[in-house]
């Protein structure tokens, strides 16, 4: 059974001064990243659309080199590190496969 919601809304709050991330640092890593990454395009399904009530949009992060978003992350770690310290995870999965994908691309040990 499908559960249908209209007209829900809620209004985006304020961040608190505090917040560790602010919208420029989200600016300043897409624009760190770009050259690293791919482009990937958002995409649309209109039935989809009708059954949630409202429109839908996906990101197809599944076209990156290494499958997921975890690029993007690893990316931006790998360019601010300092320079001749190697880059280590703990993660065996999408993380650890990006992190080295990022290593090779931006010239450092992984």
């Amino acid at each position: 059974r499908i559960i249908r919601r209209r007209n829900i809304h809620v209004p985006p709050q304020p961040l608190p001064a505090d917040f560790p991330v602010t919208p420029k640092d989200v600016v300043d890593a897409a624009k760190r990243v770009r050259p690293h990454v791919h482009r990937t395009p958002v995409l649309t399904c209109h039935g989809l659309d009708e059954l949630a009530g409202r429109s839908l949009k996906f990101k197809c992060e599944v076209f990156q080199r290494t499958g997921s978003f975890k690029i993007r992350g690893a990316t931006n770690a790998a360019l601010q590190a300092p320079e001749n310290a190697p880059l280590v995870t703990h993660s065996s999965g999408n993380h650890a496969q990006a992190l080295a994908l990022a290593a090779r691309s931006t010239n450092r040990e992984a």
